[in-house]
């Protein structure tokens, strides 16, 4: 017996997954570019000052739209020291 309810939340879920996933692909793509950027032109791979802007920002706008501001943080944290990673591996 399918739930034709939960059926259809759940194809919004799957939607909203594969959206995150190409939108996560293009901001990469972006940090990548950067990354050879300041790799060229012997910045750091961090930013510290905009790391905390970046956060703050986001966190207000996670308020704004009713998601926790500390997720949003976390998740925010996650994809920033992935980046930094990759902006080191660039210094290299």
């Amino acid at each position: 017996m399918t739930d034709d309810r939960l059926q259809l939340y759940r194809q919004s879920i799957d939607n909203i997954d594969a959206a995150l996933v190409f939108m996560l692909a293009e901001r990469f793509k972006v940090t990548q570019a950067v990354g050879a950027y300041k790799a060229q032109t012997g910045l750091p791979p961090a930013d510290p000052g905009r790391e905390q802007r970046q956060i703050a920002r986001l966190r207000t706008l996670a308020a704004e739209a009713n998601l926790d501001p500390d997720f949003t943080e976390k998740f925010l944290r996650f994809v920033i020291d992935e980046v930094i990673r990759h902006h080191e591996a660039a210094q290299k």
